[in-house]
């Protein structure tokens, strides 16, 4: 079996575990696993559910129930022309997905430019919000500089032709390097299905929407910091320290100053501990959700 059979094995193997719904109007895919309460797993770029697949049955396994959406213009979920592709846009869809599936009240694990997104989500909606977690993110969204391998799909005509030189060989050696830690985890096919993820039938060009339309407003910075500054529920930070492209010193430390009590772990992985770390990470949003974390 050559890589793109593997690759595609491994995504239906995926299509299965999950359902469909639509949410105004748009076809959204999701896992959802487990009974009891609810862990919300928002993913970022350039990924989608596909990075909380291990997550989601570890936290089943420790008796809660986990749903991971995929983002409008993100893996097996639409990719509508007329949508505009901005955070307060994604809180609107995972909100009403939340209405849809009858989930009153939710825990709420955040990655990447997922946090801009769940912050959005917990500030509208205090009240439903029992825990956050963040892993790898960013917080200060309006001085926020995209790091330099992603800048290019910030522009115009450069950002579609680093999408069309991605190929199997090149993207998983840029995973290898920036994304998991322990490649031994992880099949080639694995890391593969994460580009066609992102490709699928527009070629990538919604993921080219999202990364030129950053809402980087002071107004949308506030309302992101409104969700941890003096917040009624608990929050952690897990991080993967050897992340190269949001290291702790810089971006989690924007959390910590925010929101002094929030406790902080720090584990041997890069941006894509999800797939380093499906336990551990499981474990601490479930003590957590128990009362039990220190």
């Amino acid at each position: 079996m050559d890589i793109e059979e593997s690759v595609q094995k491994v995504i239906r193997a995926h299509e299965v575990a999950g359902k469909y719904t639509t949410v105004d109007n748009y076809k959204i895919f999701y896992r959802d696993e487990g009974t009891g309460e609810v862990v919300f797993c928002i993913h970022g770029v350039p990924t989608s559910s596909f990075l909380y697949r291990k997550v989601v049955g570890e936290i089943a396994r420790r008796g809660m129930r986990a749903v991971a959406p995929d983002l409008p213009g993100l893996g097996l979920s639409a990719r509508p022309e007329a949508f505009e592709y901005l955070f307060s846009n994604f809180a609107r869809v995972c909100r009403q997905l939340l209405d849809q599936l009858g989930i009153a009240s939710f825990h709420l694990v955040v990655h990447d430019i997922g946090a801009p997104i769940g912050m959005a989500l917990a500030a509208q909606n205090p009240e439903r919000v029992q825990s956050i977690t963040v892993l790898n993110s960013m917080l200060d969204i309006q001085h926020f500089t995209k790091p330099l391998p992603m800048r290019p799909f910030e522009k115009p005509v450069l950002g579609e032709a680093e999408l069309a030189t991605l190929n199997y060989t090149t993207w998983n050696l840029m995973m290898k390097y920036s994304g998991v830690e322990d490649t031994d985890t992880i099949r080639d096919a694995e890391l593969g299905a994460y580009m066609d993820l992102l490709k699928r039938e527009d070629g990538g060009k919604a993921f080219l929407k999202i990364m030129r339309n950053f809402e980087q407003t002071e107004e949308f910075s506030r309302l992101c910091y409104s969700a941890i500054h003096g917040a009624p529920y608990p929050i952690q930070l897990i991080w993967g320290k050897n992340d190269r492209f949001l290291d702790y010193d810089t971006y989690a430390q924007e959390f910590l100053r925010a929101a002094p009590k929030v406790t902080a772990y720090q584990v041997e992985s890069k941006h894509f501990l999800q797939e380093d770390y499906p336990e551990f990470i499981a474990e601490k949003v479930v003590e957590q959700a128990r009362g039990l974390a220190i």
